[in-house]
């Protein structure tokens, strides 16, 4: 008998029965993934009941899923949105109060204990809980009703019926439950906004930490240049502060080029000698969840940038009046740059009610009211000021006291306990001087540095150098037996209560230029360039903030604690701070450049903008305005122009740099630059204008990118030049000093000049472009090499796989560039891959407010693999726009779903 013939109907047998046991396991796991994904999709048609409501609320919503809500009081209008953003965002409004609060290590468990202690140490959530009481009786019935919104849909929706992530999460944490909602989770969100759009503190850091690495004071302050006021001009060149009382010779505090200190004209007043070493940041290990930034050396390695990083903060807005209009009254367009994330940083929401309340805008998720956009008379956008708010000190402590003027204070001191998920709690103590946290006692690192700091004992007496004597009753404690020695401190505005939340409100009702100007004086932090516009035909910028003066020191470099001449004096009065309603020159422009002359007598900060953008957007609305009346159009295409603004002074440099012994190569690619526009697009068709585009601009930013490796090598891999406009400035004054010591490469024996370095960055982004887009250089493409991949805030970084597939988008081309109006910002340090970007793009038209245009950089919905997820991601990156709706008539015809939310 042949064995095969009788096994084989078995085996057959075998494989049909394996096929379908596959077939049908395979049917079950998807369908069991489509149900755990669609479970928690929110539903936005129909009915559903919302207890608290006094009257039925309309919420129409458009393809995008942009609601607009219909109430009849306030109360019901701000519990709705609540309710709507708790269905379309709740996971990210609960990842944000856990961030906030330092309890990350509750949700991912010990791989955030690091980070929670950090923000336990700062404080956060402490301060949000003392605004509380500060605000108004109205702002406070308005969080309220809205935290109310919020735990009505908890009560019906809680682990993966609420949110992708939850099921996701319950892999790893099966014992979490949802909190409900508390007012001041929504205030605390205001203090991580704050926190990234801070200012300079990420400059001083650098150069304390250029300093340690070896450089000099001469190095440092050539790699910080002062602003170009002879090219760019300021916000503000007329007004009340400019014409009025401060319109006079000032001799401004300055930074000296050699010692960094800052000169009245009469005293040294600097802050000299040692600073404390920088150490590299590292992301979270294992399960990381939270995108890290430098910020303090080494020590503040583990907090999170909650919006973006670096130089890219910045923004765009420029407001134009009637006059140069088409429709006779002002136009105002605003794209705040930030960090990508999936969702996008913004939800776009209107809120109508038969009320003082009719506003429609950008949103935060968690937090009631418009942040930026337009009521029925008014129109607002927002830039960073970047004021220099924050100062490091160096502290003398001993136990739990502080010197300070030669005598011994006691820290303030406070007990907190994290809970770990999957682990046993932690107990730290949170200790403070008179100008703010320990921050080095939240670091190993920094509390070593702390027992010995680097710091120079032939330094003068008014330099961190000049190490404080101990009074003599105390002098025989030996550093041995003190449990620190010296400390780090953190001077921040925003660690004071304060009462932005009441500025929103204020703002969102605002009706004149009065109104608006009384919200900008509550929106203390972040100090953000306030422009304006209304339907009379006014235009108007002012600057608002808490903004401190210092006593001596300019804030450029740490500061001694022991020396109460360096604290803050007060802050600037609001009536002093720079403001100007309808310029004569019939717009205004904001772009993080210079707010104002050299001869405004307060120091607002010296680390601006170089303002290559805002000079740009100068010359883009000078020339509409030459060709006609300025359109919405026109506005949509200055937003998403995207000429390279250091290009016109580089590529002659590099073209006479150029030798006999160029390869052939290099010859072609440069040919690409014979009649580009310096327009950078991110791809096009071969032969046709865009791609020759595309392709220079793929050349010239491998050119930039080798040159600024090459040419500051000496620069520790965490303080490299990131290629965007402050590099500008440093290069730029490089390039009339061909035999500058920066040229010098410290690897060669040879001595390097400008010529050489220039050559040398042809050659080699020729080479890479070559290897990577191959070797016709007409066929590169800047779009394959600057790419965004818009990653989830919290699971997006995680290092698993399929979890990042989960939330995250595919890569896609992007045109733009760092310090350029359509602000697609990457790190020369570390490749082309885009890292700041506009987050989201506005145009008000105050003639017509429904023909207002809109657009963020995904989608309104936070929940994977709906439809409105990252459904305008398409539209952004191509620089296209929205209708934003505001006549009722309007939204209701084009409504694709409505919801009706009964009480």
């Amino acid at each position: 008998m042949n064995p095969v013939r009788v096994l084989s109907p078995r085996v057959r047998k075998v494989a049909l029965w394996t096929v379908a046991v596959v077939t049908a396991l395979a049917l079950v796991l998807t369908l069991t993934a489509v149900w755990t994904v669609r479970r928690a999709f929110p539903q936005h048609d129909g009915g559903l009941r919302l207890p608290g409501l006094t009257a039925p609320v309309t919420v129409h919503r458009d393809d995008h899923g942009i609601p607009q809500v219909y109430a009849k009081t306030a109360e019901d209008l701000f519990r709705a949105q609540g309710y709507l953003h708790a269905q379309d965002r709740f996971w990210e409004m609960d990842f944000r109060r856990h961030l906030t609060a330092g309890r990350l290590a509750e949700l991912f468990g010990e791989s955030q204990v690091e980070t929670d202690i950090y923000l336990r140490t700062m404080g956060w959530r402490r301060v949000a809980e003392q605004e509380w009481g500060l605000l108004g009786v109205e702002t406070k019935r308005y969080l309220q009703v809205y935290a109310d919104g919020v735990n009505a849909w908890l009560d019906e929706n809680d682990g993966g019926r609420a949110s992708l992530e939850y099921a996701v999460l319950g892999l790893q944490n099966s014992g979490y439950e949802i909190e409900t909602w508390h007012p001041v989770d929504s205030i605390a969100w205001l203090k991580a906004m704050a926190w990234d759009l801070r200012g300079n503190m990420r400059d001083e850091i650098a150069r304390a930490a250029l300093l340690a690495e070896g450089l000099n004071r001469q190095q440092v302050e050539e790699l910080y240049p002062a602003y170009p006021f002879d090219r760019h001009e300021p916000i503000v060149t007329t007004g009340g502060i400019v014409d009025g009382a401060f319109d006079q010779e000032v001799t401004p505090a300055s930074p000296d080029p050699v010692d960094g200190s800052v000169s009245d004209g009469t005293e040294t007043a600097g802050v000299g000698g040692g600073v404390l070493t920088a150490e590299p940041a590292g992301p979270i290990a294992g399960t990381a969840v939270v995108e890290m930034v430098t910020a303090l050396a080494g020590g503040l390695s583990r907090l999170p940038a909650v919006l973006g990083a670096g130089r890219g903060i910045g923004s765009n807005s420029w407001v134009i009046d009637g006059d140069l209009t088409d429709t006779g009254k002002p136009i105002l367009a605003n794209d705040p740059h930030l960090g990508p994330s999936m969702p996008g940083i913004w939800y776009q929401i209107g809120l109508h009610c038969a009320c003082d309340i009719n506003v429609s805008g950008f949103s935060f998720s968690g937090t009631p009211g418009v942040v930026i956009g337009h009521n029925a008379r008014v129109a607002w956008g927002f830039t960073n000021l970047s004021p220099d708010v924050t100062d490091l000190y160096l502290e003398r402590v001993d136990g739990d006291r502080v010197q300070v003027d030669g005598e011994w204070q006691p820290l303030e001191t406070r007990t907190e306990t994290i809970k770990v998920a999957g682990g046993e709690d932690v107990s730290i103590t949170v200790r403070a001087s008179g100008h703010g946290p320990l921050l080095s006692d939240a670091s190993a690192e920094l509390r070593d540095i702390g027992l010995a700091p680097p710091v120079d004992p032939a330094g003068s007496p008014a330099s961190v150098a000049a190490t404080p004597e101990l009074p003599p009753d105390e002098s025989a404690t030996t550093d041995d037996e003190q449990r620190d020695g010296y400390a780090i401190a953190l001077s921040w505005t925003a660690l004071a209560p304060g009462r932005t939340a009441d500025a929103i409100f204020t703002l969102n009702t605002a009706t004149n230029w009065a109104d608006f100007r009384a919200a900008a004086a509550l929106f203390e932090v972040p100090a953000q360039n306030l422009v304006y516009a209304d339907i009379d035909g006014n235009i108007g910028y002012q600057a608002p903030g808490r903004i401190p003066v210092r006593g001596k020191g300019d804030g450029r470099w740490m500061a001694p604690g022991w020396d109460s001449a360096y604290d803050w004096q007060g802050f600037i009065p609001f009536a002093e701070l720079p403001s100007v309603l309808n310029p004569p020159a019939g717009y205004l422009v904001t772009a993080n450049e210079a707010v104002i002359g050299p001869s405004y007598p307060y120091l607002l900060t010296t680390d601006w903008a170089y303002g290559y953008r805002s000079q740009r957007i100068h010359e883009l609305i000078d020339s509409a305005r030459g060709a006609g009346k300025i359109t919405v159009a026109d506005v949509q295409s200055m937003q998403f122009d995207n000429r390279n603004g250091f290009a016109s002074t580089l590529v002659p440099a590099v073209e006479a740099a150029l030798d006999a012994g160029t390869s052939g190569l290099v010859r072609s690619a440069t040919d690409l630059w014979a009649e580009w526009d310096y327009q950078q697009p991110a791809e096009g068709e071969p032969g046709t204008d865009d791609g020759r585009r595309s392709a220079a601009a793929a050349y010239y930013n491998a050119v930039w990118r080798h040159l600024l490796l090459a040419t500051f090598d000496e620069l520790p891999s965490d303080h490299r030049l990131d290629g965007n406009d402050q590099s500008y400035e440093v290069v730029r004054g490089l390039l009339s000093q061909p035999d500058a010591l920066w040229w010098d490469r410290t690897e060669t024996e040879v001595v390097e000049v400008r010529d050489d370095i220039l050559r040398a960055a042809a050659e080699a982004a020729a080479s890479e472009l070559s290897r990577d887009q191959g070797d016709q250089p007409a066929d590169w493409r800047w779009g394959r090499m600057h790419t965004l991949t818009v990653r989830n805030q919290s699971f997006g970084t995680s290092g698993v796989g399929i979890i990042e597939w989960l939330f995250n988008t595919d890569p896609v081309s992007v045109s733009g560039g760092g310090a350029i109006v359509n602000a697609t910002g990457w790190n020369a340090a570390t490749g082309y891959e885009v890292n700041a970007v506009p987050s989201m793009r506005m145009i008000v038209d105050l003639a017509d407010l429904d023909a207002s245009r809109w657009i963020q950089l995904t989608g309104n919905s936070g929940h994977a693999f709906h439809r409105n997820y990252d459904d305008q991601l398409e539209l952004w990156r191509t620089g296209e726009t929205l209708p934003m709706r505001w006549e009722r008539a309007t939204i209701e015809a084009e409504a694709a779903q409505t919801l009706t939310l009964e009480p």
